[in-house]
């Protein structure tokens, strides 16, 4: 298998991190899907990262769909098969993926011309982040992980989160919530979270 993405895009992170969190043989590829001669267009029609190559030849693009494919080939699974965990899990991952989004649209207008900037725009993508980190706060309770009593998809994908916000969108966020920063500083010293941190990543 190959794995295709850059090496700050958070939801390629996700599926890398997931890769050595389950030690699964998969090439990783640094391709840049904005490059002239980029080869991303060609395997995903919508030109975004990441993309899976799977063994014979065929494409899987979109993270949640790459993540969950990677977590099915090994077990123990990061995904719980069914159930109310399952479902957990899942709008978890919905949730740091959103906050993903936000983070990204925050940092491509706060990267136009200073008089292009739009202030609404970066109002409402600080506010669903603000709301968001909110919201994983008041879930997290007393306990190590988000969902059931291990390390699964939910805790992956929330401190990706957290770590991009971190990286795209500095801002005192722990003084708010400093449960959630001391979680997340857990997490963050695993090894897959580690060998995986962008250039320029503190």
């Amino acid at each position: 298998m190959k794995l295709y993405g850059s090496l700050t895009s958070p939801y390629v992170r996700k599926a890398r991190i997931l890769i050595r969190e389950k030690h699964l043989p998969c090439e990783f590829v640094v391709a840049d899907a904005w490059a002239a001669d980029s080869p991303i267009p060609a395997l995903n029609p919508l030109g975004k990262v990441p993309v899976l190559v799977l063994d014979n030849n065929e494409v899987l693009f979109d993270s949640p769909v790459i993540v969950e494919y990677l977590d099915s080939l090994q077990a123990p699974a990061l995904l719980a098969a069914s159930g109310e965990a399952h479902w957990d899990m899942l709008r978890w991952e919905a949730l740091a993926d959103g906050v993903l989004d936000a983070v990204v649209t925050r940092l491509l207008e706060s990267r136009r011309p200073e008089a292009q900037q739009s202030a609404d725009s970066l109002r409402r993508q600080e506010e669903k982040i603000g709301r968001s980190l909110d919201y994983m706060a008041r879930r997290l309770g007393n306990g190590p992980w988000f969902v059931a009593d291990r390390f699964t998809l939910a805790d992956l994908a929330v401190a990706v989160a957290l770590e991009y916000t971190d990286f795209r969108y500095p801002h005192d966020w722990r003084g708010r919530h400093p449960r959630l920063g001391q979680w997340l500083a857990g997490v963050s010293a695993r090894p897959s979270f580690i060998e995986t941190r962008p250039p320029g990543m503190k």
